[in-house]
C-alpha cells in the first residue's frame, strides 16, 4: 500500500476473543485509542460519542450483567445456559470492553449523531490496529437493556460493545468484492 493510513484501512480486521492473549492493555494505550476516536468528524461539533471503559473487575461486572440480561429477557423455550455463559465470557475473556454510546443532542437528526459516532468507532478501530491491538464491534440485542447498568441519560443509547485485546491472530488479506461492483460513474 502507498502509506501507513491506507495500509491500516485496508488490513484492519475483526479480531475475536479466541485470538486474545493475557497481555494487559495499558491505560495509555486505551487513551491513545480513545483520543483517535475523539478526532472523528462531527456536524455542528456535537461530538455525540461517549464511551464507558471496562477493565479488570469491571469486565466481571459487565459479563455478569450480560448473562443476567440474557436470562431475564430470553423466553424459556429459547433460553440456553450455554448462551448465557457465552454472553458473560465474551466480556471476561477480553482485556478491555468499551460500551459505545450515542449522546443525541437534539440539534441534529439522530442518524447524523449515529454516523458521527460510527466514524469515532472506525477511528478507534484503526488506532487499535496501529498499535497491534485487535478487537471488534459487537451489537447483541442485549445492548438495548444496558441503559440502567451504564447509567445512561434519557437522550443516550448504547449501540454496541467494542472488545479489545492484544492478540496472536495472523494477518489476512481483506475479503472484499471489487469497488467497481459498487460504483456508477456519471460523467
Amino acid at each position: 500500500m502507498a502509506n501507513d493510513i491506507l495500509n491500516a484501512i485496508h488490513y484492519r480486521r475483526t479480531v475475536n476473543q479466541n485470538s486474545f492473549t493475557d497481555q494487559d492493555i495499558t491505560k495509555e494505550d486505551i487513551l491513545t485509542i480513545l483520543n483517535a476516536a475523539n478526532a472523528a468528524p462531527t456536524h455542528k461539533r456535537t461530538q455525540p460519542w461517549r464511551f464507558v471503559i471496562f477493565r479488570n473487575e469491571g469486565l466481571e461486572r459487565l459479563g455478569a450483567e450480560l448473562g443476567r440480561i440474557y436470562k431475564n429477557i430470553t423466553p424459556s423455550e429459547k433460553y440456553s445456559e450455554a448462551t448465557e455463559i457465552n454472553m458473560a465470557k465474551k466480556a471476561t475473556t477480553s482485556n478491555v470492553a468499551i460500551a459505545i454510546v450515542v449522546n443525541y443532542t437534539g440539534d441534529l437528526p439522530e442518524w447524523e449523531e449515529l454516523a458521527a459516532t460510527s466514524c469515532a468507532v472506525q477511528n478507534l478501530w484503526l488506532a487499535a490496529h496501529s498499535i497491534n491491538i485487535g478487537g471488534y464491534w459487537a451489537t447483541p440485542g442485549l445492548i438495548h437493556h444496558l441503559g440502567g447498568f451504564l447509567n445512561l441519560e434519557e437522550n443516550q443509547k448504547c449501540i454496541g460493545l467494542f472488545y479489545l485485546g492484544h492478540h496472536n491472530a495472523e494477518p489476512r488479506e481483506p475479503a472484499r468484492s471489487p469497488i467497481e461492483d459498487k460504483i456508477r460513474w456519471e460523467e
